[in-house]
């Protein structure tokens, strides 16, 4: 098994890893609007965190030795259900043709106050 624990400035705040490599897959921990560079938290609409959650997933998944058009599985968490046709518009943007499975959770809080979280599994190499 390989441990990737940091990428630039995003990094594991806690006793976890960024993502796991074991078997050909790639397990991504929950994501969050954090910029790659500075490692500062990026609040903002849920479209603005959305973006900056998914283009820290490819940041990650490109360490893997993947990419997101070999994400079998995403979970979503979000804060607020009336938001999801935002979220399925920049998500369908985001992956395009491909169509992993997906689950959308809606919870009345995610850590940090953030609006959205997104977890991952993919194949990889």
């Amino acid at each position: 098994m390989k441990t990737i624990n940091k990428i630039k400035s995003l990094k594991a705040n806690g006793h976890y890893a960024l993502s796991l490599i074991e078997d050909n897959r790639v397990y991504l921990s929950g994501q969050f609007s954090i910029d790659p560079n500075t490692g500062e938290k990026k609040f903002g609409t849920m479209s603005e965190e959305l973006k900056q959650v998914l283009s820290n997933i490819e940041l990650i998944l490109k360490e893997a030795g993947s990419c997101k058009e070999k994400v079998l599985k995403v979970n979503v968490y979000i804060n607020d259900l009336d938001k999801w046709s935002t979220v399925d518009e920049i998500y369908s943007n985001f992956f395009a043709e491909h169509t992993p499975a997906r689950t959308i959770i809606a919870l009345p809080r995610l850590h940090f106050g953030f609006k959205v979280e997104v977890d991952v599994i993919a194949t990889c190499k």
